[in-house]
C-alpha cells in the first residue's frame, strides 16, 4: 500500500474484527463448568455506576488482539472489563473479538481462572520464547496495562489480586478477600453462597456499602417479595380501619 498524506491510522489499514478469527474448534482449553458460570456470575454483577450501561463492554472467552505489529497475535482471557467504550462496536454491532488497534480502550480489569494447564503462565511463572508471542502475564502488564489483574484458584479457594504500579504488577496483600475499585465504585470479592444450584465460593462484585451486586433474578425475586410486603400491609391497613370503624359502631361493609 503506498504512502498517503496525511498517513491512514492502523484503525484504518490493519484488520478488523471481521477479518480475524474468532473461533479456532482445534484450539485445546475449551470451557468447563466453572469456567461457564463464575464469569456469567461476574458479567450480570458488574454495573459500575461511574460509567452507563452502554459504555460497558465485558466479555469471557474472546479473542482478544492486542499487538498492531503482529495482528494475528491474540489470547482468550476467562472475563475482562472494558470502561468508556461503546457496549456494541462502533455503536452498532455484537463483537466477534475484542480488537485493540480498531477500539482504542484496553481492558481496565481482567480475571483469570486457574486451572492446571494454565497456572504458570496466569501467575507470571513461564518465560517467552523468543520465537513465540508473550505471555499473558506480559500482555496485561507491559503491553497492555491492565490496571487490575485478577487471578482465582477454585482449587484452593485463593484470590491472588495484582495492580499495575509504576509499569509492574503488585501483588495486594488483603486483609479480607475483596478488592475496591475507586475508578469504577466498584469492589470484587469473594461470596460464599449459592448460584445456579451450586453452592461455594464465587467471585462477585459489591458496591460502596460493601453489599453484593444483585444478579437479575435476584433483582426480581427481591422486586415481588417487596411487592407482596406492600400488599400484606395495606391489607392489615385495611383490617386496622375496618376494626376502628366497628368500635365506632360503623358497619365498613357499608364504605
Amino acid at each position: 500500500m503506498y504512502q498517503t498524506d496525511p498517513p491512514l491510522s492502523p484503525k484504518e489499514t490493519l484488520p478488523t474484527m471481521y477479518d480475524l478469527k474468532s473461533e479456532d474448534p482445534q484450539e485445546p482449553g475449551l470451557p468447563d463448568e466453572f469456567h461457564i458460570y463464575q464469569p456469567q456470575l461476574l458479567r450480570e454483577t458488574f454495573r459500575p455506576p461511574t460509567y452507563p450501561q452502554e459504555r460497558v463492554f465485558v466479555a469471557s472467552d474472546l479473542n482478544l488482539y492486542y499487538d498492531s505489529h503482529h495482528t494475528l497475535w491474540y489470547k482468550r482471557p476467562d472475563w475482562f472489563a472494558v470502561v468508556g467504550n461503546s457496549r456494541l462496536y462502533e455503536g452498532k454491532d455484537l463483537r466477534l473479538s475484542y480488537v485493540i488497534w480498531q477500539e482504542g480502550v484496553n481492558p481496565f480489569v481482567v480475571v483469570e481462572l486457574l486451572s492446571p494447564g494454565t497456572e504458570k503462565e496466569d501467575l507470571g511463572q513461564t518465560l517467552r520464547d523468543a520465537e513465540q508471542p508473550p505471555t499473558k502475564w506480559q500482555i496485561y502488564e507491559q503491553i497492555l496495562r491492565v490496571p487490575y489483574y485478577i487471578v482465582f484458584d477454585r482449587y484452593t479457594d485463593t484470590l491472588k489480586p495484582f495492580i499495575l504500579q509504576a509499569d509492574r504488577y503488585t501483588e495486594l496483600n488483603l486483609e479480607s478477600p475483596r478488592i475496591w475499585m475507586p475508578t469504577l465504585e466498584l469492589g470484587l470479592g469473594l461470596w460464599q453462597g449459592s448460584y445456579q444450584g451450586i453452592e461455594r465460593l464465587w467471585l462477585r462484585w459489591y458496591d460502596g456499602d460493601g453489599n453484593w451486586m444483585l444478579t437479575p433474578e435476584e433483582t426480581e425475586a427481591q422486586r415481588v417479595i417487596q411487592e407482596r410486603q406492600r400488599a400484606e400491609n395495606a391489607e392489615d391497613k385495611v383490617k386496622r380501619l375496618a376494626a376502628k370503624l366497628r368500635e365506632l359502631g360503623l358497619n365498613p361493609d357499608e364504605f
